[in-house]
């Protein structure tokens, strides 16, 4: 590959008149741009504690009231994006955020699309577009752009979850932004369709739902039982995985990242092949190494790392008697809808 011309070669004066008109030579930029084979990529392996976040998100507690947080989070920044850009991947954003017995966090609504993934404590709901969703840990809850959406705690205990949002994108497109709103009147329904637990829709004659999203609360507890019943029915299945969906369509739950639950058998080690999207894997239950290129990560339950994309990864079971469960939220649907999704194996 023939080396291009740096900007160093050229004439000082020449360089001044470009930037003085804001014309920017391409050439000396271009290889970076551009990189032959693999794209560069900002995003680092990295991995987050809870054992280490929980301590400080509950002094975050104590020392800022939810008056004056709103959403009370602690934002899971990977460094080869910059701690200020908080965000995990170049599409994904993390946080872990607390809520407090009796605390409310207003009803907003907001342009990028989020999940919450339950990690710890009962009597927490989040209430979406006027169904109030009950918060148990494992469930995931999806608050969608342009859906109004507020927390509320009436139990006992903190209740925290994990924040999965296509911020940095819509962020990069100048799109991100909110809107304040009242307290939502509650409607029937918990979020979750009974319909879909026995892969039934409604009947065209009866109309299917006009929202695009008409499930908004996935119970762990259902999710689990069908991964071990997939496990059972196919026991040569090498990777027990299944996928957060949109029950009348059969699309993403969202439309720009993508939702997975994992089951590791007890000792398994499993290989992900080298996909273009980036990837976040929180442990739901059990205890999981990650080999991400140099990085080996020993997870517990609640820890989250996340893997830059092109690369492959395996996730082992470091129990030899129990199965582990595994979220995964990449940026799958992103990448197919830009038509750069690419398996390299």
């Amino acid at each position: 590959m023939n080396d291009l011309g740096r900007i160093e070669d050229l004439p000082k004066d020449y360089v001044q008149d470009l930037r003085y008109l804001n014309l920017v030579p391409l050439w000396p930029s271009l290889r970076g741009v551009l990189p032959p084979q693999v794209p560069t990529r900002q995003t680092q392996p990295t991995c987050w504690a809870y054992k280490d976040i929980k301590p400080l998100l509950l002094k975050a507690g104590e020392l800022t009231p939810i008056e004056k947080a709103e959403r009370r989070v602690l934002v899971l920044a990977n460094p080869g994006h910059g701690l200020e850009k908080m965000q995990a991947s170049a599409a994904m954003y993390l946080g872990m955020q607390l809520l407090m017995p009796g605390e409310w966090a207003p009803s907003h609504r907001h342009t990028p699309n989020a999940v919450r993934m339950i990690v710890e404590g009962e009597g927490a709901y989040t209430t979406v577009d006027g169904e109030k969703c009950p918060m148990s840990r494992g469930d995931l809850i999806l608050t969608p752009t342009g859906l109004w959406h507020e927390h509320g705690h009436d139990g006992t205990d903190p209740v925290i979850w994990l924040d999965v949002l296509d911020l940095p994108l819509v962020y990069y497109m100048e799109a991100s932004y909110h809107v304040n709103g009242d307290r939502q009147t509650t409607l029937p329904g918990r979020g979750d369709k009974q319909y879909a637990h026995g892969g039934l829709v409604p009947s065209h004659v009866f109309e299917r739902s006009h929202k695009a999203y008409p499930m908004l609360r996935y119970a762990w507890t259902d999710a689990k039982a069908a991964l071990k019943t997939l496990a059972t029915d196919l026991p040569d299945l090498e990777q027990v995985q299944i996928t957060y969906t949109n029950p009348e369509t059969g699309n993403d739950a969202e439309n720009i990242l993508g939702f997975y639950a994992l089951m590791l058998r007890p000792g398994q080690s499993l290989r992900l092949p080298a996909r273009s999207p980036a990837q976040v894997f929180h442990v739901i239950e059990g205890s999981v190494q990650a080999d991400i290129v140099d990085s080996h990560f020993k997870m517990v339950e609640a820890d989250t790392c996340c893997a830059p994309g092109y690369e492959a990864v395996t996730l082992t079971n470091l129990q030899a008697d129990k199965a582990s469960f595994v979220f995964i939220a990449d940026e799958s649907p992103l990448h197919r809808k830009l038509g750069v999704y690419e398996n390299r194996g």
